[in-house]
């Protein structure tokens, strides 16, 4: 362990606004991708002095991430380094008591990581760092008991496949075959799902024991501990026939003793989901309520209070029943008077609180910030979040009554070195007269009066939105020198929720009509180059650049990321069952729906849009097939086309060279087909 002290000047707490960083004398360079400093998971003391939160940096030569425990004080005038190991630690928690602050970390030898990431305290006072778990697994979801002696957590059961050498008939170095029966039986990451769960158990700290709570063919989740210490709340499918075929999960309560049996308590139609959240008098739980399976994948999420001691499901009470955006995170004041979380709206994203009565939801942050990650309330009723805008990185802010006030400066260097492109709200009209929101990114001194050549980076999701948060991919195509629009079209959220659903069971339609729209509004403002527009996405904003250079012949290069186009041929071969069934309908019973939403394949012959096709060899998300299939038609087609595969990787890339080599295939194509007027240049990884 190393203790590492940064005094931050004075001045620091006196810094108005995140706009306050001075401008630099460079653009943009790929290089800066790997200076870029993450900051996660806040976590206030008990005693509000510090913030304990997590710090993500990239180790350039080793190709990982390794993430660190810091804590800066609530004033503002020191940050410390709590943890400096090569291993990654996560999960700050206070105990309650302020004693210790508990974290997950997996170090030792190769077989002790192989167990997973264990339970670890760092005393207060000062010193080392012990490991106090032994879990065969591993823990996650880690919660202190009100008392400080127990920490609640979510376990996995054991997989037999994972110790070859116990199973009858295998060699130890010889992996026995997967045995698939459920319905839903991959995940991306995961892997084929088999018979083994995730559920709920207690670390007693007295006894170096760990008791499990919950079994069964179900996972739980999301562990919370009610005031006196003897209940914990919990999401679970558990109600349901069968949990693989269904999103509705819904809030339990259990006693924390062996033997105990989970209570139900709502039985909505709809899926509770996040974790529960009692009450400071444990006579309310605040819960998420979504959606049903019908609209799952379009779910907003809002929020809700139920009765904690009722004898059976109780009804749930929604606390601002019109407000027609998505909430996230709550926690209850300490009073038990308000409950804050975070405010998803029209691309920003805001700390907010409510009366627990209900009422008209009060914002703690202004329009264009992002608040990526919000502390439950203080014991002054105040919050720590991390912060950012279009183009300032993210830092540590305090929320206590007017302007955010910055607590870190992690990201320092690096912003005062560089002159970051800015961002504008654009609004457009679609050809059907909807209005969609978009954002467009001008590069680092560009100028009105010419039109440039723009590329349009589409969000996935769909259900997502792109917001002011800091993007490094726009601002890296921006110090190519393009404009670059990122269109929230019908399906993303931040708009309600007739918005997100307008496309349930009709991909490709109004996507592309809201993005051509928007493009229009571009030239028409005489902001972009019609003839040097390039497009392109991750995911459902690849699927959706597939859908759109098949409709429309403008765009002279497209880059189309873990994509697809051929969607009948992901029928049980991506992680999207529940959807397809809810939303298509069942292939032989469909046939004429699943062709209609296929049709970028079945009309690849349309396609005249130069195109890389990139994605992860392992991805179960959307997986490589739909690049692989995408890029034999446009190859047999004789369309300028290649396919970039990254070895090991899923549908995010993790790995930075990986990353990196992205961002610069992202410059090189469209490079080559836009001809963009002075474009910067970055060493390979």
């Amino acid at each position: 362990m190393a203790f590492r002290v940064l005094a931050v000047a004075g001045l620091l707490a006196l810094l108005p606004t995140l706009a306050s960083a001075q401008p630099a004398p460079r653009r943009l360079v790929l290089d800066d991708f790997n200076r870029i400093v993450a900051l996660g998971d806040p976590q206030r003391s008990p005693d509000g002095d510090w913030v304990a939160y997590t710090v993500t940096t990239i180790d350039a030569e080793k190709d990982t991430r390794n993430t660190d425990i810091w804590m800066a004080r609530w004033d503002g005038t020191a940050q410390q380094q709590l943890t400096s190991s090569l291993d990654n630690e996560s999960s700050p928690r206070w105990s309650p008591d302020g004693k210790y602050l508990a974290f997950l970390a997996s170090r030792g030898t190769e077989d002790e990581k192989k167990q997973g990431a264990q339970l670890w305290l760092l005393p207060r006072q000062g010193g080392e760092a012990l490991k106090v778990s032994d879990v065969k697994g591993g823990l996650s979801n880690i919660q202190w008991s009100p008392d400080s002696t127990r920490i609640a957590f979510e376990m996995s059961d054991v997989n037999p496949a994972d110790e070859p050498e116990k199973m009858e008939g295998w060699k130890r170095k010889t992996t026995p075959p997967i045995v698939i029966d459920r319905y839903h039986f991959k995940e991306d990451r995961t892997g084929y799902l088999t018979r083994h769960y995730t559920h709920i158990a207690v670390f007693d700290l007295a006894t170096k024991t760990a008791t499990t709570l919950t079994s069964g063919q179900v996972d739980d989740q999301h562990p919370a501990w009610s005031p006196d210490g003897t209940r914990i709340a919990f999401i679970s499918k558990r109600a349901q026939p069968d949990p693989d075929r269904t999103t509705n999960a819904d809030v339990w309560v259990i006693d924390a003793k062996a033997g105990a049996t989970p209570r139900q308590m709502t039985a909505t139609p709809e899926a509770e989901t996040g974790r529960p959240t009692w009450s400071p008098d444990g006579s309310r739980l605040a819960v998420l309520v979504g959606d049903t399976d019908t609209n799952y994948a379009y779910d907003l999420n809002k929020l809700g209070v139920i009765a904690a001691n009722a004898p059976g499901p109780a009804a749930v009470r929604l606390l601002s029943p019109t407000l027609d955006r998505a909430v996230f995170a709550p926690s209850w004041s300490k009073d038990g008077q308000r409950i804050s979380f975070l405010l998803e709206d029209d691309r920003s994203q805001h700390a907010a609180s409510v009366p627990a009565e209900g009422g008209t939801p009060r914002r703690l942050t202004g329009d264009g910030m992002v608040v990526a990650a919000l502390s439950p309330n203080g014991a002054d009723d105040r919050h720590a979040a991390v912060l950012s805008t279009s183009n300032t990185l993210p830092e540590l802010f305090a929320l206590d009554g007017g302007t955010p006030r910055r607590l870190t400066r992690h990201n320092q260097a690096l912003q005062a070195e560089v002159q970051f492109a800015t961002a504008e709200n654009l609004t457009s009209k679609s050809r059907d007269g909807a209005e969609v929101h978009s954002i467009l990114v001008k590069p680092a001194g560009w100028t009105a009066g010419r039109r440039s050549p723009m590329v349009v980076y589409i969000h996935g999701g769909p259900n997502g939105q792109d917001d002011h948060g800091f993007d490094f991919t726009h601002q890296w195509l921006a110090a190519q020198g393009y404009l670059v629009l990122a269109p929230n079209y019908r399906g993303s959220s931040g708009r309600g929720t007739q918005y997100q659903k307008a496309i349930h069971g009709d991909w490709g339609h109004l996507e592309v009509i809201d993005v051509l729209g928007a493009v229009d509004e571009t030239v028409r403002q005489g902001l972009a180059d019609p003839d040097r527009l390039g497009i392109g996405g991750w995911s459902y904003g690849a699927i959706t650049t597939n859908y759109t250079i098949a409709s429309d012949t403008r765009f002279k290069a497209a880059v189309s990321g873990a994509g697809s186009s051929l969607q009948l041929s992901l029928y049980g071969h991506d992680q999207y069952i529940v959807q397809y069934e809810v939303e298509v309908g069942l292939p032989w019973k469909a046939q004429d729906r699943w062709l209609k939403v296929s049709y970028p394949f079945f009309h690849a012959d349309r396609i005249r849009t130069p195109t890389l096709f990139m994605g992860g060899e392992k991805d179960f998300n959307v997986p490589i097939t739909g690049s692989e299939q995408m890029y034999q038609a446009l190859r047999s087609l004789g369309v300028d086309t290649q396919l970039v595969i990254y070895p090991g990787q899923f549908h995010g890339l993790t790995m930075p060279s990986y990353e990196r080599d992205r961002l610069q295939r992202y410059a090189d194509w469209y490079g080559k087909y836009l001809q963009p007027a002075a474009p910067t240049t970055a060493r390979q990884p």
